[in-house]
């Protein structure tokens, strides 16, 4: 004879109201216990909590009463999310649909790579002391992405016009939703274009890019956060050196006399001074952190063209 067990299954806990205060600590408390990656637009585990909260909640960026009540339904939904970024490894700006940068906010998808280059903080500073702001008139953010860089580059000089240009059709529509909701359709312009094919020989004052540069090996090995990421953002072939090498061997083309390239390469930046060891990059600081940005001026790059041809 079959016996029955009457042993109950656990049942899931039913969310009741609460304070923010308190739920900011018990999510921040299950997202550390966790152990995911950061670096996606968050760099902690209570970051994510706080991004998740504010978004369910529409709260306005910046301090809220901890007191505040948080009723049942909006519990559950902060914890469906905060569940999600655990088991998913999702970055939590894909699951709230929003970043910032350079104090700006983005809307962001997996169609673009995740806003958080430190180029952000040169963007702020209007690229001094290296380039006198007053004469910069056309500035190209080569594979704009989400449209960070060139919303940004057009806040911090108001009479530049901006070509936010990009091979991806998905992510020059993120950008093109970007550049309607900073208002800025009239200065900063979506391109479709590989690298500088598409541009039409347009030359600039500055050429600032964040382009792939993740060698193959660096790829299979990153944390699962980036699989959400479009691949065609991160992959610059074996090395990590594809994309940089067309931007290097186009840029004094592209530039007006005086003019800059700004790329970021992170941390394929020994492999760049080891392709490239007679050019005179300088590699960049930045007070909140972040590195792997070299500038060079047209001048420099022309002349190392002119030296290769001499070579040759």
């Amino acid at each position: 004879m079959t016996q029955l067990s009457h042993t109950r299954r656990p049942q899931p806990a039913v969310p009741r109201a609460t304070t923010l205060g308190a739920l900011l600590e018990r999510c921040t408390r299950r997202l550390q216990r966790a152990r995911l990656h950061y670096g996606h637009g968050t760099e902690r585990p209570r970051d994510d909590a706080a991004a998740i909260l504010w978004h369910v909640l529409g709260l306005p960026p910046g301090p809220a009463p901890a007191s505040r009540r948080v009723g049942a339904r909006a519990v559950a939904a902060v914890d469906a999310l905060v569940s999600r970024r655990i088991a998913e490894r999702i970055p939590v700006v894909y699951l709230t649909g929003e970043c910032w940068f350079a104090g700006l906010p983005f809307r962001v998808d997996p169609r673009v790579l995740i806003p958080r280059s430190a180029i952000a903080e040169l963007i702020e500073r209007r690229f001094a002391p290296w380039i006198d702001a007053r004469r910069v008139r056309r500035i190209l953010d080569l594979g704009t992405g989400s449209g960070c860089i060139a919303c940004a580059a057009a806040r911090a000089f108001p009479r530049a016009r901006v070509d936010a240009s990009d091979i991806s059709a998905g992510a020059l529509a993120v950008a093109r939703l970007n550049i309607r909701r900073l208002r800025l359709a009239g200065r900063v312009r979506p391109v479709r274009a590989d690298h500088y094919r598409g541009l039409r020989g347009t030359r600039y004052d500055i050429i600032v890019s964040n382009p792939p540069y993740v060698g193959r090996r660096e790829l299979a090995g990153l944390p699962p956060e980036y699989r959400h990421e479009p691949e065609l953002a991160l992959a610059a072939g074996p090395k990590g050196l594809d994309s940089v090498r067309v931007i290097l061997s186009g840029a004094a083309r592209h530039l007006r006399p005086g003019g800059l390239l700004v790329v970021e390469v992170g941390n394929t930046e020994r492999a760049v001074r080891r392709a490239w060891p007679k050019l005179p990059f300088t590699w960049l600081d930045f007070e909140r952190g972040g590195g792997g940005v070299f500038l060079l001026t047209r001048e420099q790059l022309a002349a190392a063209g002119r030296r290769r041809r001499r070579i040759a």
